[in-house]
């Protein structure tokens, strides 16, 4: 990238219309479902022109996968797309890789395979699709192959986009996302990092307080427009959590231009904004100022 990075998106999807396609018809439908109810436009976006508006910005973007197939039978983006997605932009992607925690010894050999492809983390695990408690001790060697190889894992938390709205949420329980149980994860593996993501609206104050008392665990300010931030999330980003908050979009979903432009209106300090936009992520994922693995 040659200049400084002015952000890290730690959370945006895919929605390039050649990756859907992978998914079948169900997955291409229940998208469109999911943009009625929230009022957008079910739009694909090539990865190269999402590329491309981070580089306009000087940002990166780290890129999310993930799966339900043994709940929904809908299978994933290839783990094999989100590499070469980030092989063809290395200057603004990173990539994480997705496992099925149902799928045991092959989720774990997965793991290891997300490593081998170059990805740089694991996620994004949704508990309340994938109907799994993350402190469930039958997952736990997924978290020790992400511990061992060094790889960041992110977990969606707090209320789920998937079946709002639909009769039965379309078997969507949003118990599995309370936060509480990754307190669990981040005590029983203190070298993973754990990215618990969006405000986790309605267990807020739980995610809070796990990233206070546990290191190795992170809050991302995803899924929701941050002029509905709660005034205790904005009040902890700017003090005690000013090293434990990420910035992330969600996007395309929610728009990045309406993310920054609704962050910049928050009433934090200017140095907690840097540490929120990049420095905290550069730390995470071992970054320099560029955006290179540090040392490189």
């Amino acid at each position: 990238m040659g200049r400084r990075l002015e952000g890290i998106d730690v959370h945006v999807h895919i929605h390039d219309e050649r990756a859907r396609r992978l998914r079948g018809e169900e997955a291409q439908r229940l998208f469109e479902e999911r943009a009625r109810y929230f009022k957008r436009e079910a739009t694909g976006l090539p990865v190269a022109e999402q590329a491309e508006q981070y580089r306009a910005r000087r940002m990166m973007a780290v890129l999310m996968n993930g799966t339900d197939e043994t709940i929904t039978g809908i299978p994933p983006i290839p783990n094999d797309f989100v590499a070469e997605t980030v092989a063809e932009h290395p200057d603004v992607f990173l990539g994480f890789g997705i496992v099925d925690p149902w799928q045991g010894e092959l989720a774990r050999r997965e793991i290891r395979r997300i490593a081998e492809l170059g990805l740089h983390g694991v996620g994004e695990f949704n508990p309340a699709r994938q109907h799994f408690y993350p402190n469930d001790r039958r997952f736990y060697p997924l978290w020790e192959e992400a511990e061992q190889l060094g790889l960041p894992v992110l977990f969606h938390s707090g209320y789920a986009a998937a079946g709002s709205g639909r009769p039965g949420g379309r078997g969507v329980k949003l118990k599995y996302t309370q936060p509480l149980h990754l307190d669990d994860v981040a005590a029983d593996f203190p070298g993973l990092k754990i990215i618990s993501a969006h405000p986790s609206w309605p267990w807020t104050a739980e995610s809070l307080a796990i990233a206070r008392h546990k290191a190795n665990f992170y809050i991302d300010l995803s899924g929701w427009a941050p002029k509905y931030f709660p005034a205790e999330l904005v009040q902890q980003i700017n003090s005690l959590l000013q090293d434990k908050a990420l910035f992330g979009s969600d996007a395309p979903s929610l728009p990045v231009d309406r993310w920054l432009k609704e962050f910049a209106d928050l009433d934090l300090k200017e140095e907690v904004r840097r540490k929120v936009m990049v420095d905290n992520a550069r730390r995470v994922f071992g970054l320099d100022e560029q955006g290179r693995p540090a040392g490189a």
